[in-house]
């Protein structure tokens, strides 16, 4: 896949966060794929990726992604985000800014994501 590509992937993957469609996420992910957060760990396979999504958006409904400033370089697409959300329990503001990664498969399916918090 050209670079072109691989942003607009990565670029769907943002678009279908902020639309909290998980089903449609999911399939995006390697089945072997990897998530890690410099605030929450660790995620391993589809299914605990897909756990880990599902409390997020349930904890975070209104959650949105503002991402910038796309690159990629050998399978991996970069960018800068700022991140907002209302935590439904207790109506705190979060804002989160950082860089997520993607590494992409040959084929396209996302291998592994590493989201830093700055």
């Amino acid at each position: 896949m050209t670079d072109t590509e691989l942003i607009e992937l990565a670029k769907a993957y943002v678009a279908l966060t902020n639309s909290h469609r998980i089903d449609l996420i999911m399939p995006m992910f390697a089945t072997g794929a990897r998530y890690t957060m410099t605030t929450g760990g660790v995620f391993r396979g589809r299914a605990a990726i897909g756990d880990m999504t599902k409390g997020f958006f349930k904890r975070y409904p209104n959650a949105h992604l503002h991402a910038t400033n796309y690159r990629c370089d050998d399978h991996r697409v970069s960018f800068d985000f700022t991140m907002t959300a209302s935590d439904a329990t207790s109506g705190d503001a979060l804002e989160r800014r950082g860089v997520e990664q993607f590494e992409f498969t040959a084929d396209g399916s996302i291998k592994k994501i590493a989201v830093e918090i700055t």
